[in-house]
């Protein structure tokens, strides 16, 4: 997505959340509904995600990612600022509408989180960083809805942030790689890695800026660097839990050897480790209109016929829900269509914008539309052990 949106500090819930939520946020009876009215407290089975062939499973049934991105309360909000409420209010919302997963950048850009030397050696982590987070997996468990966990941006790389050059520092040192995922990462897979509403973790967003963009370390910054960071990382996450491991690149141009090169395939990985275990687990690229001139719509083919190699899940990670002027194609449509072309799975971007001193979720209802949509199609593969009700 565009820098500007993604310096955005803040933004809570829209107008027509805050409607929805007069009338169920309070609500603790353990009581929901389905488009069928049929309900399921999940009591016994198993939530946990795995992959089989090209599928999500949970408990041996298919999966499908009714998702969205909620990345942010405001910029770095899990460096001791979170707001409880508006999490829980948050999940609550999604879980009303059917949506079973929501992205989230659990570090926007970095320094208030992990602290670096200036030598890309991690210094010393925020002790209030995993409290805010034990208490938003215990809200993602209590609502039952699904977290995909962004560690990284390339905005941590970007010129002016205050650490760019730690950050740079850190992805071109293969021990400074190493030091952060044998510290961090392993620290949020050990803390967090049992809760089965971890769906997934996602090591970085949009790592093609950093090779690309001046301002975040072209020429300084190479694919080799960041994917030995990712199979670094990917490893000690195998290593220490069963959550999945996915990178959320901006562009099919680097994960499809149809354009560029797939520049997070097991191969590449397992080549610049040297670990075995240094995969994904899927593929989760982002698709903007802007992209339509060079790359085709991928909700209207395959994952394949899109460019991905065919051998794993592949969810679309990141697209507007308010972009059918320029694609023909409304929110509701990106995700039925990608749903009948066989992807598993399709994460919508709210845009943050400001209206004076409130900030809102742009358009939500195109989401909630879509997602509710969705459930009428698929509601056995949106909860294939019952929808869970709140705790």
């Amino acid at each position: 997505m565009t820098a500007y949106l993604k310096k955005m500090t803040a933004f809570a819930l829209s107008a027509v959340m805050a409607l929805s939520m007069a009338g169920c946020g309070g609500n603790t009876d353990n009581e929901d509904s389905t488009a069928e009215g049929t309900t399921a407290a999940v009591e016994t089975a198993s939530a946990r995600v795995s992959v089989d062939g090209t599928k999500f499973v949970v408990d041996g049934k298919e999966l499908w990612i009714n998702g969205t991105n909620t990345p942010w309360q405001c910029w770095n909000d899990f460096s001791g600022v979170m707001n409880e409420q508006y999490w829980d209010e948050t999940f609550a919302q999604l879980a009303a509408d059917n949506i079973n997963c929501t992205r989230i950048w659990v570090n926007c850009n970095g320094e208030s989180i992990v602290r670096l030397k200036t030598t890309g050696e991690i210094k010393e982590i925020n002790e209030a960083h995993w409290t805010d987070l034990d208490t938003l997996f215990t809200l993602a468990k209590k609502h039952g809805i699904y977290i995909m966990a962004t560690l990284t941006s390339f905005d941590h790389f970007k010129e002016p942030n205050g650490g760019y050059q730690k950050w740079r520092a850190l992805i071109t040192s293969k021990e400074n790689c190493d030091g952060f995922a044998d510290t961090y990462v392993k620290e949020f897979c050990q803390r967090y890695g049992s809760n089965e509403y971890l769906f997934s973790i996602d090591i970085m967003n949009e790592p093609d800026w950093v090779y690309e963009n001046d301002e975040c370390g072209k020429g300084e910054v190479s694919w080799e660097h960041l994917s030995y960071f990712f199979g670094k990382c990917a490893s000690v996450i195998h290593q220490n839990c069963d959550t999945l491991v996915t990178v959320g690149l901006g562009m099919i141009k680097y994960n499809s050897d149809k354009y560029q090169g797939n520049y997070v395939s097991d191969a590449f990985l397992k080549e610049l480790t040297g670990l075995e275990d240094a995969y994904l687990d899927f593929y989760s690229p982002h698709y903007y209109a802007w992209m339509m001139s060079t790359y085709p719509l991928p909700f209207k083919i395959t994952a394949e016929e899109f460019g991905l190699d065919g051998t794993k899940p592949c969810v679309i990670g990141e697209t507007p829900n308010d972009d059918s002027d320029k694609t023909g194609l409304t929110a509701a449509d990106k995700y039925k269509l990608a749903y009948d072309n066989g992807w598993n799975g399709v994460m919508t971007w709210m845009d943050p914008v400001v209206d004076g001193e409130n900030y809102s979720w742009y358009k939500y209802e195109l989401t909630a539309e879509a997602a509710n949509s969705m459930a009428e199609t698929a509601y056995d593969k949106i909860y294939p052990i019952g929808k869970k009700t709140a705790e």
